[in-house]
């Protein structure tokens, strides 16, 4: 009896790594087009990342910043056009409507290799970044940034199979002592 309850145990463990192992790899497989990173305007596409290295030197971010501090900013311009044009990029405190004080701006001219890089100094707070390509027309891009805040909507769907992984085990659990109660 206790076989059969360690053995659903570790059938629930090995199948939350399975789930867990396939929500990591999300990002890493989907392509251009799709990815959340990249805005694309009338087939000029841009890709944001974002890094801090003094905290995981590996790790690389889009708008979903998990610290306040020092953060390094990589612009793409994947579009060959665009990189032909000067290019404004502006962190605005805030966000939607509630847009306050400039943090900081770049101006590119020399951007040949389609890769603009900035470091940025960002508090706690959400932020929008406008990147604008002086071009006719221009072009503006943007992406609100959320810098060391609790995105409870990743929360919630990073927890859900355990949730329904430990529900499982409850509801099994419960019909094998039940089972093995109504035998004795």
């Amino acid at each position: 009896m206790i076989r059969k309850i360690i053995k659903i145990w570790a059938s629930a463990a090995m199948l939350s790594v399975a789930f867990y192992s396939g929500l990591v790899t999300a990002h890493g497989k989907v392509s251009l087009e799709a990815d959340a990173c990249v805005r694309n305007i009338s087939g000029s596409m841009v890709h944001l990342s974002t890094y801090q290295p003094q905290y995981d030197p590996e790790a690389e971010y889009c708008t979903e910043i998990p610290k306040e501090g020092e953060t390094l900013l990589v612009l793409d311009l994947v579009d060959q056009a665009l990189r032909d044009m000067p290019i404004i990029i502006k962190i605005v405190r805030g966000s939607g409507k509630a847009l306050s004080d400039t943090v900081t701006s770049l101006y590119s001219t020399n951007h040949s290799d389609g890769v603009i890089k900035g470091e940025f100094n960002l508090d706690e707070g959400q932020y929008t970044l406008f990147v604008t390509g002086e071009g006719v027309p221009p072009l503006h891009y943007e992406y609100p940034l959320r810098v060391q805040m609790t995105s409870y909507k990743d929360t919630f769907f990073t927890a859900v199979p355990y949730i329904i992984t430990l529900l499982l085990l409850a509801l099994f659990t419960d019909k094998l002592l039940k089972r093995r109660k109504i035998h004795l």
